[in-house]
């Protein structure tokens, strides 16, 4: 009976935290319908994964029996790993587009052309000096692979707290279930806008935070029967899932947001990163109380 309690909590908090944001996207945010724009939401995106991991998954960490020492070298050795991965998918996006060694210039003074004639259309003014970053040769999702892996190990870290409470008590499993699912939404709306921003395809981006919040019931099943041996990992995996959003926010979501904007622009770029902050560590801050 507790198995199954937690195989459906940790998938309502899991997947349905997913579904939440993919609504409040699909109603206007982030398409310009309700006057919020791709810029808006990349804002707060990062915003929300920054304090995701600086007021909500490094601080639980730390509350631990574990070193800092032993957290801040696997912070570090999460970011380089995060940082050779979206290497690696940088190498295969060239190698499957020809774009070798040889020809890399090239390549990036495409990128850097693409990205021009996109930021300018976007801004629509004449000084659009964005970078090249988000908008080079293809349409490699910045960071997605870097993104899914940290968001597979924070589900999975989730399920474990989950299965925790309810073996603790049902009431305060339940509980756990809710705060996951509240404080993972604005965190998924990041997780889409991201996704989506390069690739273009919502059903894609859709499925495969769906299936890194599936490892929410993957972890809440380990910990049911190996709750005990796993509690001393815990720090460790919240550690890693933090180096995987602090590497995206600021290798991927910030320097998309580096452009020459009029005053009234910026201020409202600023307005939706502490948005995002904001919003993740008040519910984070609810989460914790409860």
């Amino acid at each position: 009976m507790t198995l199954i309690a937690i195989l459906l909590a940790t998938l309502s908090a899991g997947i349905g935290s997913v579904w939440v944001a993919a609504l409040l996207m699909r109603a206007g945010w982030g398409d310009g319908r309700s006057g919020i724009g791709p810029q808006h939401l990349l804002s707060f995106a990062a915003g929300a994964l920054l304090a995701t991991a600086f007021m909500h998954l490094l601080p639980e960490a730390f509350e631990s029996q574990a070193g800092a020492h032993e957290l801040f070298a696997t912070l570090l050795v999460g970011l380089v790993f995060f940082f050779l991965l979206d290497k690696a998918e940088l190498w295969h996006h060239g190698h499957e587009h020809g774009v070798g060694p040889a020809n890399d210039e090239e390549g990036a003074a495409h990128g850097h052309s693409h990205a021009h004639a996109h930021s300018h259309t976007e801004q629509g003014h004449a000084d659009g000096h964005g970078h090249g970053h988000a908008h080079g040769h293809g349409h490699r999702a910045p960071g997605g692979w870097a993104l899914l892996t940290g968001d597979s190990v924070h589900c999975f870290g989730d399920g474990i707290l989950i299965a925790s409470a309810f073996l603790a008590d049902l009431r305060l499993g339940v509980i756990a279930a809710l705060a996951v699912l509240a404080h993972e939404v604005p965190h998924h709306m990041g997780d889409l806008v991201v996704l989506r921003q390069s690739s273009g395809n919502r059903r894609a981006a859709l499925a495969k935070v769906s299936m890194a919040g599936a490892v929410t019931a993957l972890g809440g099943v380990v910990g049911y029967f190996l709750v005990g041996e796993l509690q001393d990992w815990l720090p460790y995996f919240l550690a890693i899932a933090s180096s995987s959003f602090v590497y995206v926010a600021l290798a991927d979501l910030i320097p998309q947001l580096q452009k020459r904007l009029t005053a009234a622009q910026t201020l409202a770029q600023i307005a939706w990163l502490v948005a995002g902050m904001t919003v993740v560590t008040l519910v984070s801050g609810l989460a914790h109380s409860h």
